[in-house]
């Protein structure tokens, strides 16, 4: 399965790469996460609920972030077991360039899959695929448009302010 597309997200590059590296945001706009875990520097255990026709599985698998050129671009390994539903791996280039006061997102990526997922037909597998894209990017962009002041890069430790600062 290969699927690639060109989308623009309402911010700058900058914000735009540290939502894409941000486990939590990464979960609010990916449709059937459950968990996104960094394990290591640029390596994630991610954990989802899929519904693809017929089947539905639940997916373990790792997300394994490569040839990182911040904010420009990089790419993506992934492989993630489903049981009896079967498994995917694959690749994935993300390419971002500034679009005004946007940014152009370009994707490329391929996947094998294996099991029952493979035997439903690829029309389905393909039409999932790019629906869950594009129900990603729509969610991308709502976060960046509702939190347009957010830290540009992702920090853990980063807390709310206390309610009330009183100095004196």
């Amino acid at each position: 399965m290969d699927i690639s597309s060109i989308q623009i997200v309402p911010a700058p590059p900058d914000r735009v790469w540290a939502a894409l590296n941000d486990p939590q945001l990464l979960k609010a706009c990916i449709t059937g996460c459950e968990a996104i875990e960094r394990i290591a520097d640029n390596e994630y255990k991610v954990a989802m609920s899929v519904k693809i026709g017929p089947v539905n599985a639940k997916f373990a698998g790792t997300i394994v972030l490569v040839d990182l050129k911040p904010p420009q671009s990089y790419t993506l390994h992934f492989e993630g077991q489903g049981g009896m539903a079967g498994h995917a791996k694959g690749v994935a280039q993300v390419v971002l360039s500034p679009d005004g006061e946007a940014t152009k997102l370009a994707y490329t990526a391929s996947a094998q899959i294996g099991g029952k997922l493979a035997q439903i037909g690829s029309r389905l597998v393909d039409g999932a695929a790019n629906k869950m894209a594009a129900d990603f990017f729509a969610a991308l962009a709502r976060e960046l448009k509702e939190h347009p002041h957010a830290p540009a890069v992702p920090d853990a430790s980063v807390r709310e302010p206390p309610a009330s600062s009183a100095s004196g």
